[in-house]
């Protein structure tokens, strides 16, 4: 079954060995994507091969990055060019909730760094690789936690207090923040770029982070899958999507201030070291 826009495109799902983001590639490959997995090991990234193959989907390639290091994710990021250079379509899904306050080895906290920073610091990385292969797309997954989200500049990395749902929905905020900003920067490019809320789905991440079980990985894939690859959405961009449809994002998402704020603050954090 092939959709117009994603056959013979190349695909890359982030955080795709296991979730929402094995099913997002499945679903893409078997849609005539060209995908690429991404995982932080090599042998769950060999599970996540076999599995799709298994289920009559192809894989064009698999790379490996841990999101807790800025130098993985630009050694990740150099391969990607290098190895990819036709990639056109970037569906950011890698994300994780951490119970604990930890910290990094670039001094982050780890939620902060893996589900914002090192989505952004990719994103930026690819580019112009995007942008040689026009149209493009860019799918930020996000969450309807954004919507209890808040921006304390002073307590991005849990210095001031640490609460584990407060530090994913402050990522998962930025997560929107930097859909809008970017799709400003990126007006007239012919690339796209949208986020979503998957739905409360049965995941690891829910699991782990919140006790709970949700629906199928099918239902959390569906709006990823649907901004990757529906003809329909290709002339729209820097909006929203529930359950397949424009929904409005808090309203803190609109504020031209604070995303103006965060995405500076978030370049001198993913730069500081040069």
């Amino acid at each position: 079954m092939a959709t117009a826009y994603i056959e013979d495109k190349t695909v890359l799902v982030t955080g795709s060995t296991d979730g929402i983001g094995l099913q997002t590639a499945l679903e893409l490959a078997q849609r005539g994507g060209k995908v690429i997995l991404h995982g932080r090991t090599e042998e769950r990234l060999h599970a996540a091969m076999v599995y799709l193959r298994r289920n009559d989907a192809d894989v064009a390639g698999a790379v490996v990055g841990d999101f807790a290091s800025f130098s993985s994710v630009r050694r990740m990021a150099d391969e990607l060019r290098t190895s990819f250079p036709s990639l056109s379509v970037l569906v950011n899904n890698a994300g994780i909730y951490m119970r604990e306050h930890v910290l990094t080895q670039d001094g982050f906290e780890t939620t902060w760094q893996v589900n914002h920073l090192s989505m952004m610091l990719l994103t930026e990385q690819l580019l112009l690789t995007l942008k040689d292969n026009t149209p493009a797309r860019i799918v930020n997954v996000s969450s309807i936690a954004h919507t209890r989200g808040s921006i304390d500049f002073s307590n991005l990395n849990g210095e001031v207090s640490y609460d584990a749902y407060a530090a994913y929905s402050l990522s998962k905020l930025a997560n929107v923040l930097f859909t809008y900003e970017l799709d400003a920067k990126l007006h007239g490019s012919n690339i796209t770029v949208n986020c979503l809320h998957p739905g409360v789905i049965g995941t690891k991440l829910l699991r782990e982070g919140f006790g709970i079980d949700g629906a199928s990985v099918s239902e959390g894939a569906a709006t990823s899958v649907y901004l990757a690859s529906a003809a329909e959405v290709s002339d729209i961009s820097g909006k929203y999507f529930v359950r397949k449809k424009q929904t409005p994002s808090s309203p803190a998402s609109y504020d031209l201030e604070l995303m103006r704020k965060l995405w500076e603050i978030s370049e001198e954090q993913i730069h500081k070291d040069g």
